[in-house]
């Protein structure tokens, strides 16, 4: 049987982490600096993320979420040293808006699940940050600077991370090719538009999403930003408004 994860190397000191064996097709990003390693999500938690990233890296590991839902916070508990946005704290303390028994069926659709894995043990990763996070935050790992940008749209406190020296933009559940939700109640489409419109503004060499296709054109930003554009200036840019297709992505509301 496959491995649960599948690890590619994007350049020297920065690696991709996949959970390609589940439907959401979950990246992690783990970029290596001199004095830290910084862990960009950590998964579903449905195997051991920590295993993984001890082989790439031997710098103590910071790591962060672009947003507090299950599958990218799943294997925050091997990682005492974490950070979250603030505006998600309360998400990380039992007000997560989904139930447990909605979170499980989310976990086991479709999925080649390892052996041995009992989704009834299944929990949804609670604690305190060690630090909390606000927009422009640097974080400095040594040798790499990466720019926190608050990106609310898709959920209320969800980041994006900017490293300028490289023009790596890791987008979250932001901007990927696919389906973006933006229907649930937490989300909110009009916020989507505006983070859209900023990360768009930014010079990037390369886009890193949290699920599936990672060929992403750097075009994808001004695209999705002129979608955007187009269903507010159509007055569809709510809640309800339907599945609205753009080739290569859909924006659901």
């Amino acid at each position: 049987m496959k491995d649960w994860f599948t690890v590619e190397q994007i350049d020297k000191d920065t690696y991709i982490i996949s959970e390609y064996r589940h439907w959401e097709e979950t990246h992690c990003y783990l970029l290596r600096g001199e004095r830290y390693s910084l862990l960009i999500d950590t998964g579903l938690g449905i195997e051991n993320i920590q295993e993984q990233v001890g082989k790439l890296t031997d710098k103590p590991v910071i790591a962060v979420a672009t947003h507090i839902h299950w599958d990218h916070i799943g294997g925050h508990k091997y990682f005492p040293n974490f950070y979250a946005h603030e505006e998600e704290i309360n998400w990380l303390n039992g007000e997560f808006p989904l139930t447990m028994e909605q979170i499980k069926d989310f976990v086991i659709e479709d999925c080649d699940l390892p052996e041995g894995f009992d989704v009834n043990n299944y929990q949804f990763f609670q604690g305190i940050p060690t630090k909390v996070l606000k927009d422009q935050d640097i974080i400095d790992i040594g040798g790499r600077k990466i720019q926190v940008l608050h990106t609310p749209g898709h959920s209320p406190g969800h980041m994006c991370f900017y490293e300028e020296n490289r023009g790596y933009l890791f987008t979250g559940d932001l901007i990927y090719i696919g389906t973006l939700f933006a229907y649930y109640p937490s989300t909110d489409p009009v916020a989507y538009l505006a983070s859209v419109k900023r990360v768009a503004a930014l010079p990037v060499t390369k886009v890193f999403p949290a699920h599936h296709e990672l060929n992403v054109p750097e075009t994808i930003l001004s695209d999705m930003e002129n979608a955007f554009i187009e269903l507010d200036g159509k007055g569809k840019l709510h809640h309800g408004s339907g599945v609205h297709k753009y080739g290569y992505f859909s924006i659901w509301l």
